[in-house]
């Protein structure tokens, strides 16, 4: 493994931490409702960590990483863009 600077690695370990935490986040909220939910919050701590990890992706060069991470960025982007479209619907009617 090559050597990357601090700053690079407290890039990919932040980014790690921001989409790890989307699931420490739906587990309480599920369990706070005693049923499974996704909150909003999950969809923004996806697309926080997931742009972060993507960034260092391409800092590193690694081609499978930057792909999987691009992915995800573009699915949790459409999620929020449904969830705000469904919410400007409900609140214009």
């Amino acid at each position: 493994m090559a050597e990357q600077p601090w700053g690079w690695l407290a890039v990919g370990f932040a980014g790690q931490a921001l989409f790890s935490a989307r699931f420490l986040l739906q587990w309480v909220y599920s369990e706070r409702h005693k049923r499974s939910i996704i909150p909003v919050a999950f969809w923004y701590f996806s697309l926080a960590g997931g742009a972060t990890l993507f960034i260092y992706a391409l800092h590193i060069g690694d081609p499978v990483f930057i792909l999987g991470q691009s992915m995800g960025v573009l699915i949790y982007t459409r999620n929020l863009y449904f969830i705000h479209k469904r919410r400007q619907f409900a609140g214009a009617g």
